[in-house]
């Protein structure tokens, strides 16, 4: 005899009043933010390009090609955002949750190619150092921490899921690239230190491409079907095991299906017989409180039904 049981608590609360513990953050809250963020950006980088050509600061147009590659990024996690909102249908069946993942992906590769052509300028402007006028670029600059700071504080309370986290990353790294240009500005106005512009992008691509590495690296964990960094697999075996008439747990499998939603299925060896509602309810709540997992599929059995795929 086996029992199966699928909960899904995608939804704010399931038709037993448990409320979700980790509800998504009201999708409308973080379309404000996103648009904007653009906005904001867009309007940001036709000031920095204009003055850092008027200026010849590689500094300052280097950041205009990051903070456009930023637009993009932010219209990318947008649409990851907005495809995974889509409402599953016969042919989806989990809907495109997985967009978010993807855009989170697509921005890690876009901050990389930026910052490769980044790199390269600043390293053949080392070569042949130019003056450039230092107040301007401070003044651009300055704006740009408060542009690129404001836009992250939007997305401070997204961070728990890795496309917002991405957001929220970019900007805030660029409101601190920002205040990188501002001290090299002062210090090549006050000392006359040419080689300082270049040096500055250079730092400022070492710094990006830590950030960025950390999001290429999650997102392919994630494509991966890959455990959620917030949840240990041993302790959530170590719980279904615990509950009452539980012998092993067989079979469990863990996975993303987007940024913010979690899926596990598993078969629970029970030979006293096949778990009930009750064992089924309570099981599946205490998955959603403890681990944030929010698409719970337990079967139960006497014995273990098919060898598994799951890690022993």
């Amino acid at each position: 005899m086996a029992s199966h049981a699928h909960h899904d608590h995608d939804h704010d609360h399931d038709e037993h009043g448990h409320h979700a513990h980790h509800h998504h953050a009201p999708p409308e809250n973080f379309d404000r933010a996103f648009a904007i963020g653009i906005a904001l950006n867009l309007g940001f980088v036709a000031v920095e390009a204009f003055y850092g050509w008027r200026a010849d600061s590689l500094a300052l147009l280097a950041d205009a090609g990051h903070n456009l590659s930023d637009v993009a990024g932010l219209v990318l996690a947008w649409a990851g955002a907005f495809a995974g909102r889509l409402r599953p249908g016969p042919r989806h069946t989990y809907g495109f949750k997985r967009a978010s993942i993807l855009a989170a992906f697509g921005n890690a590769l876009l901050l990389l190619v930026a910052l490769g052509v980044l790199g390269l300028e600043a390293v053949q402007r080392l070569q042949s150092p130019r003056p450039s006028e230092g107040v301007t670029v401070m003044v651009v600059a300055a704006i740009g921490i408060a542009v690129n700071g404001f836009t992250a504080w939007l997305f401070l309370h997204g961070r728990h899921d890795l496309n917002l986290r991405g957001a929220f990353l970019h900007m805030l790294t660029d409101a601190l690239v920002s205040a990188g240009v501002v001290l090299a500005g002062a210090l090549t106005l006050w000392f006359g230190w040419l080689w300082l512009d270049p040096v500055a992008s250079l730092v400022i691509v070492l710094v990006i491409l830590l950030g960025t590495w950390n999001l290429l690296r999650g997102s392919v964990h994630l494509l991966f079907d890959g455990v959620p960094e917030h949840i240990d697999l041993a302790e959530v075996r170590g719980f279904l095991a615990s509950r009452p008439g539980v012998v092993q747990v067989h079979d469990l499998h863990v996975w993303a299906m987007g940024t913010s939603d979690v899926a596990l299925t598993a078969h629970l060896v029970m030979p006293g017989g096949g778990a009930d509602e009750a064992f089924l309810r309570e099981a599946t709540h205490e998955l959603q409180r403890r681990f944030r997992i929010g698409h719970v599929t337990l079967q139960s059995a006497r014995e273990p039904i098919g060898p598994g795929c799951g890690p022993a």
